[in-house]
């Protein structure tokens, strides 16, 4: 069967771990006789290069007529770069907050899970890593913050920047049903962040919350407030099955959950809506400082092709084939520099890491 994935390859280091996943995904359109059909557009910094915008309209609608997207990263180093001597709407990254808003992509998922091959990658001391930690990060990705009116003007005199932080009941009860609905696939707990002791979105999002959980009386409903979390993801990170938090929150807890794993060059994302098409990225930056020198590692965007395959093509099988290649080449002890430690014998780069996950499926 045929299916029509739009890529992102982006900014930075984004063409290069684009190019390892295309390169997997290849693998699995041979062996398990798919064709995927991939067509590239601009976003970000090369976008604003090409056309002056992020994003622009032509892009959108190719992304919308496919079946997935796939993104590499966006943006370059903010003190450090034209783009970003502009309006905030013509910076690299308001391109991605557009298009998570054009394709009504209001569920952002992220797996953090410790491999037992990067134990020693993990920098918590091993008494606290225990037998690992597996957990699923649900970030609600079009509201809050991110998404609030803001301002920046002269009060009495003084400069102040104003920015609102809005959510109202639809737009919790559908993410939460996202993070239950996960919740019930796995060990049936969901832990929401907020907080609720100081901010009246968080205490509707317990209200709301509280109110989805009745559906799913199998599932433990924890509350955390967000400093706390911040705080157990380091002491007890095995506690946690399914985070739900807001966007700022879930943005900010996702990127620590990312280092306790290794690295952040090891955790996927998956950006979902009410339909199928979705969009998958790794959740690390564009990391400019290394572009074009094979040094970046490709496996968080390889294991977002695999989302990709499992939440928008329902390929079940295929995603489980990249997933155990990944853990076949990390338990043969092939590395990339950032999750090696020192003993390491087998550092490899960004395109030999991409060919040994693709020999394996």
């Amino acid at each position: 069967m045929a299916y029509n994935i739009t890529l992102i390859p982006g900014d930075g280091i984004g063409p290069e771990i684009v190019a390892e996943a295309v390169k997997v995904l290849d693998k699995v359109a041979d062996k398990f006789n798919h064709s995927f059909l991939f067509t590239k557009i601009l976003m970000g910094g090369c976008s604003i290069d090409e056309y002056g915008v992020p994003l622009t309209d032509e892009a959108i609608e190719i992304a919308k007529n496919s079946d997935a997207v796939l993104l590499g990263a966006v943006g370059g180093n903010v003190g450090n770069s034209r783009w970003y001597d502009v309006a905030p709407n013509l910076r690299p990254e308001a391109g991605l907050l557009k298009i998570r808003k054009e394709l009504q992509l209001f569920a952002n998922l992220r797996p953090a899970y410790l491999y037992k091959e990067l134990q020693k990658a993990c920098p918590l001391k091993e008494e606290i890593i225990g037998d690992g930690f597996d957990m699923v990060i649900v970030r609600e990705l079009t509201g809050g913050l991110y998404f609030g009116e803001r301002e920046t003007k002269k009060v009495n005199g003084v400069e102040t920047a104003i920015d609102t932080l809005s959510y109202n009941e639809n737009e919790i009860r559908r993410i939460a049903i996202k993070a239950f609905e996960i919740a019930m696939k796995r060990r049936k707990k969901v832990t929401l962040v907020d907080k609720a002791n100081v901010l009246d979105s968080s205490r509707l999002w317990r209200k709301v919350v509280a109110e989805v959980s009745k559906e799913y009386s199998e599932v433990e409903l924890v509350y955390m407030l967000v400093d706390n979390c911040a705080m157990q993801l380091v002491m007890n990170p095995a506690q946690f099955d399914v985070i739900l938090t807001e966007n700022m929150f879930g943005d900010i807890l996702s990127d620590e959950a990312s280092m306790i794993t290794g690295s952040i060059g090891m955790l996927s994302s998956a950006s979902l809506g009410k339909s199928k098409l979705g969009l998958y990225e790794p959740s690390h930056g564009s990391a400019p400082d290394i572009a074009g020198q094979n040094k970046a590692n490709p496996i968080a965007t390889i294991l977002s092709a695999a989302m990709l395959l499992r939440y928008s093509l329902n390929l079940t099988k295929e995603a489980d084939a990249i997933e155990e290649a990944v853990a076949k080449v990390l338990s043969e002890g092939y590395r990339t520099v950032d999750i090696a430690d020192s003993d390491c014998e087998k550092i490899v780069g960004t395109k030999e890491m991409g060919s040994l996950i693709a020999d394996r499926i």
